[in-house]
């Protein structure tokens, strides 16, 4: 996958898409929280994604049902791994080092991650 970033609203929207995986306007209008934005916001973010292509859609008459053309598990390894890049100076042993004495782990969580860090060693 490309490096693409997307902005909070594209993200939204992205949530929306993976969870419906098809999708007209007016379905994903009306999964939005109140206050909704606007269609024509709807329909800048979708182009602007077409554009980017992370979104495809299917033309029936004149409707267009969407969808994701990236899935949802891709995106968040790409984020993270550029999250990793920017931050931790591409290091995975920095980023583990400050992500488990930063978060609020219990010692059953932190013994769990280590399980599963042990079975990816094994294979």
């Amino acid at each position: 996958m490309k490096d693409i970033k997307l902005t909070d609203s594209e993200k939204k929207l992205m949530e929306i898409l993976w969870e419906k995986k098809r999708a007209f306007m007016k379905d994903i209008s009306e999964s939005y929280p109140e206050p909704k934005p606007a269609a024509t916001t709807i329909a800048t973010l979708l182009k602007r994604m077409q554009n980017k292509d992370l979104v495809g859609y299917k033309l029936y008459g004149n409707s267009r049902e969407y969808y994701p053309k990236v899935e949802k598990g891709e995106y968040f390894n790409e984020e993270m791994t550029s999250m990793i890049d920017r931050f931790f100076n591409s290091s995975v042993t920095q980023f583990a080092s400050f992500f488990t004495s930063n978060a609020k782990f219990s010692q059953k969580q932190l013994k769990e991650l280590r399980d599963i860090i042990d079975e990816k060693i094994k294979e």
